[in-house]
């Protein structure tokens, strides 16, 4: 049975209209579409605010990138004696981050931020710096803006002495440099390509996306092998969760799919030299991205259908490794 033209057309109407409501609660926007990031609640915390702190937590979920960034500068920095790290899973009928097991007597993030004193319509994000308390005081968030925090978690002292230290002062111009681009045209670039309302600011994010990527490509084969020359830095650390991410999530669902990440050769190789690094395949869960991005976002996948994939980060390493160029 052939379905009429106009029945068609009046069901993309009524999609159309609906996609935008429900986009409005996924991923706000501007009056021309662009993608807004929600700025985060308990930002602007430092160092300064950890005297006397004791063992602190690490709230981190498996699939947020920014989550993933501070998780990498725990592992690089060695901190597992100070800072403890808890892992929490992603609720996607409920639309929230819940513990595996009940943490100061709560079972999702969202009822530790209201133990917390959050208000009442905060955002329950990930990654969370937390003091836990004692018995005369109740746990406090110290942190929740990925940026602020990892700075912080770069700087706690660490029991290493070869914990590299990834804000050198003699490199912050040329860090803060990427990190400028970055945050703008690639970390949040991609969800700008997977969250724009209309095709011009779908064009926008797109074009300034693979710029950025031209950028790091030039950079790389000019003064590598990190970003910012012989040592590694904050720099590679914020760019890792996202160019880790690129086939398993955003070229497929995010429309960040121009060029594929191996036409860019300096990166690619960067990329395996940063996984080869101890304990970053431990922080990497393929599997799980394509599991919360497809089957959790449903205004970009109504199918809920999730693609195969590499099952491990090991499988995930193996496959980046058999592509590399002797």
């Amino acid at each position: 049975m052939t379905v009429p033209p106009a029945f068609v057309a009046t069901a993309r109407c009524l999609w159309q209209w609906e996609w935008q409501r429900l986009m409005g609660g996924l991923a706000p926007a501007d009056r021309d579409g662009n993608f807004q990031r929600r700025p985060s609640e308990f930002a602007g915390a430092g160092l300064e605010s950890l005297q006397g702190a004791g063992r602190l937590q690490l709230i981190v979920g498996r699939s947020c990138p920014w989550a993933h960034r501070a998780w990498l500068v725990w592992r690089l920095r060695q901190l597992e004696p100070s800072v403890q790290l808890l892992i929490v899973e992603p609720d996607p009928k409920a639309g929230r981050w819940v513990f595996p097991e009940p943490r100061f007597g709560c079972n999702s993030l969202a009822e530790l931020y209201q133990l917390c004193g959050a208000k009442s319509n905060a955002r329950a994000t990930v990654p969370l710096l937390l003091h836990p308390g004692d018995g005369s005081q109740k746990a406090s968030i110290i942190n929740n803006e990925s940026a602020e925090l990892i700075e912080i978690l770069n700087y706690l002292p660490s029991p290493s002495n070869d914990a590299p230290n990834l804000l050198p002062s003699q490199r912050l111009v040329d860090i803060n440099h990427w990190l400028n681009l970055m945050q703008n045209d690639i970390n949040d670039g991609v969800y700008r390509c997977g969250f724009a309302r209309n095709q011009a600011a779908y064009n926008r994010a797109e074009v300034a996306l693979f710029a950025g990527l031209a950028q790091l490509e030039e950079a790389l084969l000019k003064h590598g092998p990190w970003l910012c020359g012989g040592e590694l830095t904050m720099a590679d650390v914020r760019l890792f969760p996202t160019l880790i991410r690129w086939e398993q999530v955003y070229a497929p669902l995010f429309r960040c799919s121009r060029s594929p990440l191996f036409s860019f050769p300096a990166l690619w190789a960067w990329r395996a030299r940063f996984c080869s690094l101890p304990g970053v395949l431990d922080t990497c869960y393929p599997a799980a991205w394509r599991r919360d991005y497809f089957g959790a976002l449903f205004p970009l996948n109504p199918s809920l259908i999730v693609p195969a994939g590499p099952s491990s980060s090991e499988e995930l390493f193996a496959l980046i490794q058999a592509t590399m160029k002797p």
